[in-house]
């Protein structure tokens, strides 16, 4: 048997699939810059708008957050560019310091005119596109920075009162707690002076979305970022590294977008998930499986919304080919590794047949598997635990 987890990862090497398929860091930077060009701008253009077009009785500024994909750190390279691009989630929420019921007190039509008006200023000021006409989705602003990337605006309003509660908890954070949020700051070159504060935002309530039409919806945006957030704490950052070469798959294999969307196989991977230590090959090859399994049926997840919606949205031949192709993934991962040591080639080329060739062809990569290996890819099994007398002493 073979051992494939160096052509999938090693820890700071950047010649693997996982090294491959994260964003480049110039990527990163031309992202996060536009987002806080479009942070900068918005700040000043919606406090501005607070008391004149929103009626507040004073100036409000807006906070900011990144959401999707890099805030959990599964935002991917493209596998076909084009028609593939890379997306950045931004979060704009509003204190409302009036709320009317279940609702802010003011028109979330004008909300979302005067950002998208401020947006399209922005836009033309920096050579950037903002999408209009039937391709608008209802739910945010789309601006195209470059042909690889965009990212998606999305306008929310809660009570004033809640900020200041989070903001209240987030001076009791601990020392563990409060370096994490360092850290990702970093990353996602936020700065709390400008709005972004390093919040406990999973404890902001009576979350509204204000949309095209006009419409306050209520919304949870943090509730996948706690579930997976839990998630990789109990099963490790090897969950995290599934979930991505799971996307990547999708990605080489669906170029129009059409396969299984990503929250649907990060469901699929975090269900019944079992870490084995350096052996990301096993763990992807049973991920797989349960992938092609779950795929076929509605998928219900209790930790996000209590069961309430339905992620599995493909029709029934779209699930039956995802299905297919998930038993496909898991079946090449198999016999890759079922392979010999004079076979280390084709198990390279096995593995990009369903991965891409963003899988190294290193097959000085490739590795017999040892006694530890088959002690790790052995499934822990339950045993009668014996039966002990009862004895007398002396």
């Amino acid at each position: 048997m073979l051992n494939l987890h160096r052509l999938l990862y090693r820890q700071a090497d950047p010649e693997s699939f996982h090294a491959e398929i994260q964003p480049a860091e110039q990527q990163r930077k031309v992202l996060t810059e536009a987002k806080n060009a479009i942070r900068d701008h918005l700040r000043i253009t919606i406090a501005d708008a607070s008391t004149k077009v929103f009626g507040m009785p004073r100036r409000v500024e807006p906070r900011f957050r990144t959401q999707g994909s890099w805030a959990y750190r599964t935002c991917l390279q493209p596998a076909h560019v084009p028609p593939q691009e890379m997306d950045w989630d931004f979060g704009v929420y509003l204190p409302a310091t009036i709320w009317q019921g279940t609702q802010p007190g003011f028109a979330a039509k004008a909300y979302f005119e005067l950002v998208e008006r401020a947006l399209s200023v922005l836009c033309h000021e920096h050579g950037w596109k903002m999408l209009n006409g039937r391709g608008c989705k209802a739910t945010c602003i789309r601006v195209q920075i470059e042909s690889w990337c965009h990212i998606d605006v999305c306008l929310y309003a809660a009570p004033e009162k809640q900020f200041i509660l989070i903001s209240e908890i987030a001076r009791s954070l601990s020392a563990t707690q409060i370096a994490k949020q360092t850290r990702d700051m970093a990353y996602l070159a936020e700065d709390a002076a400008a709005g972004e504060p390093d919040w406990p935002w999973e404890k902001l309530a009576e979350i509204m979305l204000a949309t095209r039409t006009g419409e306050w919806k209520a919304s949870d945006p943090h509730a996948v970022a706690r579930w997976f957030s839990d998630a990789v704490a109990e099963h490790t950052e090897q969950l995290r590294r599934v979930c991505c070469y799971l996307k990547a798959w999708r990605d080489f294999v669906w170029p129009d977008g059409s396969g299984p969307s990503s929250i649907l196989l990060m469901i699929c991977a975090t269900d019944g998930f079992e870490a084995h230590r350096g052996r990301d090959d096993i763990v992807l090859q049973a991920a797989a499986e349960r992938v092609s399994k779950k795929l076929l049926a509605d998928v219900y997840i209790r930790g996000i919304d209590n069961g309430a919606e339905n992620f599995n949205r493909l029709d029934e031949k779209q699930r039956k080919a995802a299905s297919d192709s998930a038993s496909g993934l898991r079946w090449a991962i198999e016999l890759a590794r079922s392979y010999g040591e004079t076979l280390k080639f084709d198990a390279v080329k096995k593995l990009q047949s369903v991965l891409g060739p963003r899988v190294p062809p290193r097959i000085d990569f490739v590795e017999m598997e040892g006694a530890s290996d088959a002690v790790r890819s052995t499934t822990a099994m339950t045993v009668v635990p014996p039966v002990v007398k009862q004895t007398k002493a002396g």
